[in-house]
């Protein structure tokens, strides 16, 4: 019997939402050990314990990166300090997890991916809805309804409590359509395969609880070389309706697809994260008539029975880092993706600031 390979020792840095998730699957997961936990906070100490205690715990990053030399970092701080924790991860000859945005300049994401292809070691970026089943169904049927196509999306959340905290620390770096944005841009661009012409935003500050310069209700259009269209919302904040707010929609000339999530979009629903990834069915139409305009086939309704849960969904992310790591995959495209998302979302908010068409 052969000898398992050794596992990836990882240094996990921020332990919020995502970076608890991660560290999660990290500790069940045999092809990784991690070898300590970093946060400023409280957190480590919460995380380490819901996972049994045990792991060395640091306050300071790059104090952790030289006493631990791990071979990989997962990096899930607040974006404003993802560049310079990623560079130095890659400077220290680490393969890097990075929760998405991958920085919080374009020129800084570029700087990032140079980091990685100097220091040839992996970059993985968290597009978590690129490891979802049903997500990657409905981007497989939209590009089966011709060209070119309508694609409409949001994401409005009515956060309060523990929520509102985690909105109004991440928009102390960014608007939600550039933190949520660039998830669905990313599901727009793969749809169409097409390249971005320009793209037109509107934004507004309800609250006085955000820096002066930001917006918490954003919403983005984009214009495609090959004629399609894309719009997708975003708002944050106690004030948020949730009437409407989770539209997940394609319609091209030969019909349309759309996410209907009947349980994800109920009232009260709209600041869980585990609803945000639900799809529950993909309702499927075809716009084919016959000569009395009367429909020739039913809509069909196609209910993936592969539906992850948040959780799973960051196993699956990990799994992928690991494959990445252990099978030398080429991540060229992926980070390449990454970078024109990101760069694509702060034209929406340079247009936002602007008030102009900004020509990409």
């Amino acid at each position: 019997m052969s000898t398992s390979p050794k596992p990836v020792r990882v240094l996990v840095v921020g332990c919020g939402n995502m970076g608890a998730s991660h560290a999660t699957a990290y500790h069940n997961f045999e092809g990784f050990e991690i070898c300590g936990i970093v946060s400023t906070g409280k957190s480590k100490e919460v995380l380490n314990e819901k996972l049994g205690g045990g792991y060395a715990l640091y306050s300071d990053y790059a104090e952790a990166l030289q006493a631990t030399q791990p071979d990989a970092v997962c990096i899930s701080t607040y974006p404003d300090t993802h560049e310079a924790f990623a560079v130095m991860a890659f400077e220290h000859g680490c393969h890097v997890f990075i929760e998405k945005p991958v920085a919080d300049t374009v020129e800084g994401a570029k700087r990032v991916v140079e980091a990685a292809v100097k220091a040839n070691k992996k970059l993985v970026v968290g597009y978590i809805l690129r490891h979802h089943p049903s997500w990657e169904k409905f981007v497989e049927l939209a590009q089966t309804l011709g060209k070119p196509l309508v694609m409409r999306m949001n994401l409005n959340q009515q956060s309060h409590g523990y929520m509102w905290d985690v909105h109004r620390n991440l928009m102390k770096s960014l608007s939600p359509i550039v933190d949520c944005g660039v998830h669905y841009i990313d599901v727009m661009c793969q749809m169409t395969r097409s390249k971005p012409v320009w793209v037109s935003a509107i934004g507004a500050r309800l609250t006085d609880d955000i820096p002066a310069g930001n917006y918490n209700y954003g919403q983005l259009q984009i214009r495609f070389e090959d004629g399609s269209v894309g719009w997708y919302e975003a708002g944050w904040g106690p004030m948020m309706s949730e009437t409407a707010f989770f539209v997940k929609d394609v319609v091209g000339p030969k019909g349309c697809v759309s996410i209907v999530a009947k349980d994800a979009g109920g009232a009260g629903k709209s600041d869980n994260v585990d609803a945000h990834t639900k799809t529950e069915s993909l309702r499927y139409h075809h716009a084919d008539i016959d000569e009395n305009n009367a429909f020739t086939k039913p809509d069909e309704w196609i209910n993936l029975t592969d539906e992850p849960d948040h959780q799973e969904l960051c196993n699956r992310e990990q799994a992928y880092f690991l494959k990445a790591i252990v099978e030398d995959v080429d991540l060229t495209d992926h980070m390449a993706d990454a970078v024109n998302s990101l760069q694509i979302a702060f034209a929406c908010d340079e247009s936002v600031r602007t008030g102009e068409v900004v020509r990409l």
